[in-house]
Parts: structure tokens; sequence; C-alpha cells
């Protein structure tokens, strides 16, 4: 391990005149890894000349960058695909030093907030509407109208901050509290517009195994989809005639696997795809150019333009 004077000696060589010079320090900055972040924001703030700042920001943000990768692949590889360290790990895109603590905090307790609320010898109807009443009605989450396709709208901490968001967003919110209340409601990867479903009697004695399974748990999948929620308006209740007339509105033919729970990588994918298109959207190509290489990762095909994502950015 280089000493201190040798880690500040290799951030001052970046602002050297020979791009070459640069360039091989910036991969042996890059090759020492998470451990060289605390030297170069430290040196950040010695340093006058802009363009030097500028090159040590890149360089902060590319090691970062690299190491959401690696725990991203390790989320990919692991037994649980857990849905709130994905979306975590998504936000970290933006925001590297986020606690997840501060944020399981807020959705513990919104979850407390409905628990109190709650009987369980209520139909699943009744504790839906509980539900909708504590998350819309108390703590005022909407649907973000006013900003559609900012990019806040698939960060969960910035959802669980603002209180407005994306219809996949407030879904996936809904669902971690839904789940920790142990309701069976799942998400829906309906084109256009991500829903969830609340399953009946057949899943709701394993859910632990099925809230984090890594890909599609059959035994949920064959269980009967007693109705749908839609988490953007304000927890509208709705029956699958309604998704088929919504389907069959934007011209989409029904396929089966549209009104079954998807798995927690499918929802990541979504988010991701949506999170692109959001940045093609403002003109932000080099961070779209990230997201796509995270898709990547989760196995999905590059996406080449904005337009190519119209059938799954359409509503969410």
């Amino acid at each position: 391990m280089l000493s201190d004077s040798e880690l500040k000696s290799l951030v001052v060589l970046l602002d050297d005149d020979d791009p070459e010079v640069v360039g091989l320090i910036e991969q042996k900055i890059m090759s020492i890894g998470t451990a060289m972040i605390p030297v170069l924001e430290n040196e950040w703030t010695l340093i006058s000349d802009i363009q030097h700042q500028q090159k040590v920001e890149n360089i902060i943000h590319k090691i970062h960058f690299q190491s959401l990768k690696i725990e991203l692949k390790h989320w990919i590889d692991s037994e649980k695909q857990d849905l709130f360290e994905g979306c975590f790990l998504i936000a970290r895109y933006k925001f590297p030093a986020l606690n997840s603590d501060e944020i399981k905090q807020a959705i513990e307790k919104l979850k407390m907030d409905a628990w109190l609320e709650m009987h369980y010898d209520l139909s699943p109807y009744e504790k839906v509407k509980i539900l909708n009443y504590v998350f819309y009605q108390i703590h005022g989450f909407r649907g973000n109208t006013a900003a559609y396709h900012d990019p806040k709208n698939s960060f969960i901490n910035q959802v669980l901050e603002s209180k407005q968001g994306s219809p996949i967003l407030l879904a996936v919110i809904y669902m971690l509290i839904a789940q920790k209340l142990n309701l069976p409601v799942f998400g829906v990867n309906l084109p256009q517009h991500f829903v969830l479903a609340y399953m009946d009697s057949v899943v709701s004695g394993n859910l632990d195994a099925l809230y984090n399974h890594p890909g599609v748990n059959e035994s949920y999948k064959k269980g009967n989809v007693l109705f749908y929620i839609n988490a953007f308006n304000q927890g509208a209740i709705f029956s699958k005639a309604n998704l088929d007339q919504f389907l069959k509105q934007i011209n989409i033919e029904p396929n089966p696997e549209f009104f079954k729970p998807c798995s927690n990588l499918e929802i990541l994918k979504r988010i991701l795809r949506n999170l692109s298109a959001s940045y093609e959207k403002m003109n932000k190509l080099q961070s779209k150019n990230e997201i796509q290489e995270l898709l990547l990762l989760l196995g999905e095909p590059p996406i080449n333009s904005f337009t190519d994502l119209s059938s799954e950015f359409g509503d969410d």
C-alpha cells in the first residue's frame, strides 16, 4: 500500500499536461479503489484549478461506480435477491454515501403506523383500505405528475423524502410496507404501468421465502390474484377485467405473464430502464450509458434510444 504522501502525489499528477501520464495515473488510482476516495475528497478541497477539480470528481465517480457494479453483481448472485437492498443499490448510483439505516427506519415508521390501525381479522380488501389511508392520507404519498420523468422518481430515498414518485417506486415502497405487515402483495410487470397484486391464501403461509426469492417462485405464480392495486393512484383496487381493458386501450395483446407476480430482479430491471430513459430525455448520455451497464449486469440487452423504451416508460 502506498503512503499518504504517495497517494497525494497521484492526485497532483492528475493535472499533468501529458494525457498519457494522466491516463496512467488514473489507472493507478482506479486500481487502489475505494481506499483512495478519502484522499481524493480531501485533496479536492485544496485544489484551486477548476479543471483539476473536475478530473478528481470524475475519478471519484468512476471509483464509486466500479464499486457499485461489484455490489450489484453480488446482489444478483445472492441466495435471496432482497428488494430493498436492490433499490438501495440503485439509489447509491446517485448517492454513493447513502445510509441504508435511515431508509429502513422511514419504511419501518410507515409500517408501524399502518400496523397500529390494522386488525388481522379484517378481510384483504379492508386491510388494503387501511394501508391506503395511512400511506396516502396520513403520510401524503402521491404520484409525481408534475415532474414525471425526473430521475429522482427512481431513487427510493428521494421518493421517501419527497413522498412523490413513479408508479413503480411508489409500488415498491407500498409493497415493502405490506410485506412487513405479512400481507401477500407482489409486483406485477404490466406493460406501461407497474401495479401490485394481492394474492390469496395459497401463498400466504410461506411469505418470507417468497418476498426475496431470486427467481419467479412458481408457488406464488400458481396462486390466485384476489385483486390488483394501483399504487400511483391512491391505492385504487381493480380487477383483471380492468387490466384487460387497459391493455386493449394501448393496443397490446394480453399475455398471461402480464397478470402474475414478477421477480425482484425484473423489478430492478424495470426501475433501471425507466432511469435510463429519464437520463436520455434530459440528454445526460453519460449517466444513461452507465445505467445501461448496470442493466447488462442484470442480463438486460442494450437499449439504443429513448423510443425503444416507449412501451416500458410510457406510464412509469
